[in-house]
Protein backbone atom coordinates (compact mmCIF):
# COMPACT_ATOMS: atom_id res chain seq x y z
CA UNK A 1 0.00 0.00 0.00
CA UNK A 2 1.11 3.38 -1.30
CA UNK A 3 1.37 6.27 1.85
CA UNK A 4 0.34 8.76 -1.04
CA UNK A 5 -0.29 8.66 -4.28
CA UNK A 6 -1.04 12.12 -6.49
CA UNK A 7 -1.44 11.86 -10.50
CA UNK A 8 -2.22 14.93 -12.79
CA UNK A 9 -3.54 14.65 -15.87
CA UNK A 10 -4.23 17.86 -17.99
CA UNK A 11 -3.34 19.84 -21.22
CA UNK A 12 -0.22 21.97 -21.31
CA UNK A 13 1.14 23.97 -23.56
CA UNK A 14 4.69 23.41 -24.40
CA UNK A 15 5.02 26.68 -22.25
CA UNK A 16 3.91 25.71 -19.33
CA UNK A 17 5.54 22.04 -19.95
CA UNK A 18 8.67 23.78 -19.49
CA UNK A 19 7.49 26.03 -16.60
CA UNK A 20 6.73 22.90 -14.82
CA UNK A 21 10.12 21.08 -15.60
CA UNK A 22 12.14 23.75 -15.04
CA UNK A 23 10.51 24.19 -11.21
CA UNK A 24 11.03 20.28 -10.93
CA UNK A 25 14.60 20.94 -11.67
CA UNK A 26 15.26 24.21 -9.63
CA UNK A 27 13.52 21.79 -6.42
CA UNK A 28 16.08 19.09 -7.35
CA UNK A 29 18.86 21.60 -7.30
CA UNK A 30 17.92 22.95 -4.23
CA UNK A 31 17.75 20.01 -2.35
CA UNK A 32 16.08 19.59 1.35
CA UNK A 33 12.65 20.92 1.38
CA UNK A 34 11.52 21.65 -1.96
CA UNK A 35 7.95 22.82 -2.89
CA UNK A 36 6.33 22.36 -5.96
CA UNK A 37 3.05 24.31 -7.51
CA UNK A 38 0.62 21.75 -9.04
CA UNK A 39 -1.89 24.08 -10.03
CA UNK A 40 -4.64 23.68 -7.20
CA UNK A 41 -1.92 23.07 -4.28
CA UNK A 42 1.36 23.11 -3.90
CA UNK A 43 3.32 19.96 -2.88
CA UNK A 44 6.02 20.20 -0.23
CA UNK A 45 8.62 17.20 -0.81
CA UNK A 46 12.44 16.15 0.75
CA UNK A 47 14.28 15.52 -1.63
CA UNK A 48 18.13 13.78 -0.94
CA UNK A 49 21.05 14.17 -2.27
CA UNK A 50 20.97 10.27 -4.00
CA UNK A 51 17.97 9.37 -6.72
CA UNK A 52 16.98 6.27 -9.07
CA UNK A 53 16.04 7.51 -12.57
CA UNK A 54 14.37 6.19 -15.37
CA UNK A 55 13.48 7.81 -18.64
CA UNK A 56 10.96 5.71 -21.19
CA UNK A 57 9.84 6.74 -24.21
CA UNK A 58 6.75 5.16 -26.20
CA UNK A 59 6.11 5.87 -29.59
CA UNK A 60 3.39 3.83 -31.31
CA UNK A 61 -0.18 4.68 -32.43
CA UNK A 62 0.55 8.42 -33.56
CA UNK A 63 1.68 9.50 -30.42
CA UNK A 64 5.10 9.70 -28.20
CA UNK A 65 5.29 9.38 -24.69
CA UNK A 66 7.82 10.42 -22.36
CA UNK A 67 8.23 9.68 -18.87
CA UNK A 68 10.53 10.89 -16.15
CA UNK A 69 10.51 8.85 -13.20
CA UNK A 70 12.69 9.81 -10.17
CA UNK A 71 12.72 7.51 -7.34
CA UNK A 72 14.13 7.75 -3.61
CA UNK A 73 13.80 6.24 0.04
CA UNK A 74 12.06 7.98 2.35
CA UNK A 75 13.46 8.65 6.03
CA UNK A 76 12.39 6.12 8.45
CA UNK A 77 9.65 7.10 11.32
CA UNK A 78 11.58 7.41 14.74
CA UNK A 79 9.51 6.16 17.39
CA UNK A 80 11.07 8.87 20.03
CA UNK A 81 12.04 12.07 18.85
CA UNK A 82 15.46 12.97 19.26
CA UNK A 83 17.23 13.79 21.87
CA UNK A 84 19.72 16.79 22.13
CA UNK A 85 22.80 16.52 23.92
CA UNK A 86 22.98 18.92 26.46
CA UNK A 87 26.28 19.20 28.57
CA UNK A 88 25.94 17.25 32.10
CA UNK A 89 26.70 18.05 35.77
CA UNK A 90 28.99 16.10 37.26
CA UNK A 91 26.86 14.14 39.92
CA UNK A 92 27.38 15.17 43.45
CA UNK A 93 29.09 13.13 45.66
CA UNK A 94 27.58 12.57 49.28
CA UNK A 95 29.49 14.73 51.74
CA UNK A 96 32.69 12.54 53.58
CA UNK A 97 32.39 11.69 56.86
CA UNK A 98 35.28 12.85 59.33
CA UNK A 99 36.67 9.38 60.88
CA UNK A 100 35.12 8.85 64.16
CA UNK A 101 35.81 5.95 66.38
CA UNK A 102 33.26 3.86 67.55
CA UNK A 103 32.70 1.81 70.82
CA UNK A 104 34.17 -1.33 70.37
CA UNK A 105 32.01 -3.87 68.72
CA UNK A 106 29.63 -1.54 67.19
CA UNK A 107 29.19 -0.38 63.28
CA UNK A 108 28.02 3.09 62.34
CA UNK A 109 24.51 1.79 60.95
CA UNK A 110 24.46 0.00 64.66
CA UNK A 111 25.12 3.17 66.38
CA UNK A 112 22.57 4.94 64.33
CA UNK A 113 19.87 2.88 64.96
CA UNK A 114 20.95 2.71 68.56
CA UNK A 115 20.58 6.56 68.28
CA UNK A 116 16.74 6.52 66.37
CA UNK A 117 15.27 3.96 69.43
CA UNK A 118 16.69 6.31 72.17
Amino acid sequence: MKDLTFEQKRSLSRQEAADQLTALAEALREGGDAELDLGPGTLGLRVPDDLQSELEIEIGGGEIELEIELKWKTAPARATPPRTETPTEKPQRKPQRKNTPTPAGRSRSTQRSTAKKA
